[in-house]
């Protein structure tokens, strides 16, 4: 059976725990002989006083609080065979946690951004559109200024020869909604480097995965 990703495989998993139902207890009667035949009725015994007071119930546990996060699963665009997973986690102290892990990349340095419009639908990538700039700030580097740079340019990965490259950063300027917000946004990977000069996108070249950010708080 074919390996389902890991987008497609999830739905597949909770319709399987679904249809896996316990059968209903038999609710028949006993058979015992109707009441009147040659039997004297039971006497009603008031037992009220001498049951056991019901059981309390137990004190909730309290709740952990958990971390509003997000994720985007990386598919290849047309001729590519990149993919990947990038994980959002929004922090205590207002930062926003970014993890990568690619998979399928051409060896060497690649360039990574958010791109405006949740859409990978396009064979090339380009229906997520340009990179994500809210304030309409020029193209750069994550380290910076806010104002040099994209909210959505996440600088680059490098990939190893066997084609695997990872990232974690935190971020201060975006969020997962909001302004800033990332959440129905794309993540983009690109075939070259970007340089974190040139404008608009630091001539990376074209998308070679593309992913929707969504809700994965649950």
């Amino acid at each position: 059976m074919p390996t389902l990703g890991f987008a497609r495989a999830l739905p597949a998993l909770l319709a399987a725990a679904a249809a896996m139902g316990c059968r209903p207890q038999d609710t028949g009667t006993s058979g015992a002989p109707p009441a009147g035949q040659g039997q004297e009725p039971a006497a009603r015994i008031d037992d009220s006083a001498a049951a056991p007071p019901p059981a309390s119930a137990p004190e909730p546990s309290p709740r952990t609080a958990t971390a509003a996060r997000a994720r985007a699963v990386l598919e290849p665009t047309e001729g590519h065979t990149a993919s990947g997973l990038v994980q959002f986690t929004e922090r205590g102290d207002g930062t926003l946690e970014i993890a990568a892990t690619l998979v399928g990349l051409e060896p060497g340095t690649h360039g990574l951004h958010i791109h405006e419009h949740g859409d990978c639908s396009a064979p090339d990538g380009s229906s997520a559109g340009e990179h994500f700039a809210p304030d309409g700030d020029p193209h750069g580097a994550p380290r910076d200024a806010p104002d040099a740079h994209h909210a959505g340019d996440l600088g680059n990965v490098t990939a190893s020869d066997g084609g695997m490259a990872e990232k974690r950063m935190t971020d201060d300027e975006l969020s997962l909604t909001g302004t800033y917000g990332v959440l129905g946004r794309a993540v983009v990977v690109h075939q070259a480097e970007d340089d974190l000069v040139s404008q608009p996108s630091g001539n990376s070249g074209d998308p070679v995965a593309c992913g929707v950010i969504e809700d994965a708080t649950a």
